[in-house]
């Protein structure tokens, strides 16, 4: 899906309410965007960590106007497939063949050589 508004229909359509009560949510999710504007914006919460992470932003449930009451959990889920082709990646998924380059070890580094000195 392109937009946060057509992820925020469909929960509509599965959950109840209406697509502004799922808006917030679906705009955190590709909040990324603004940082990098293709697909590769997705490593960043499209992931099983995005969706719990994304449970304790909103809480474990969205209540909606009707009162009832939907697993955020849920919604992340199926913002995630949506975008993923129905598949929720892990970071390991995301990152695992990312290679290594050495100014990710700088500051690690720069702590042995600490702990190294008298």
């Amino acid at each position: 899906m392109a937009h946060p508004y057509h992820h925020a229909i469909s929960s509509s359509r599965q959950f109840g309410g209406t697509p502004d009560e799922y808006l917030p949510i679906h705009n955190w999710f590709d909040q990324t965007k603004a940082h990098l504007p293709d697909v590769r914006h997705r490593a960043v919460l499209h992931s099983s960590l995005g969706i719990f992470l994304c449970e304790q932003v909103f809480g474990p449930t969205l209540t909606l106007s009707t009162g009832k009451k939907v697993p955020v959990r849920l919604i992340g889920e199926q913002h995630v497939r949506e975008d993923m082709g129905g598949e929720i990646p892990t970071v390991q998924d995301w990152l695992g063949d990312l290679p290594l380059r050495p100014w990710m070890a700088r500051g690690a580094a720069r702590l042995s050589e600490q702990e190294d000195s008298p």
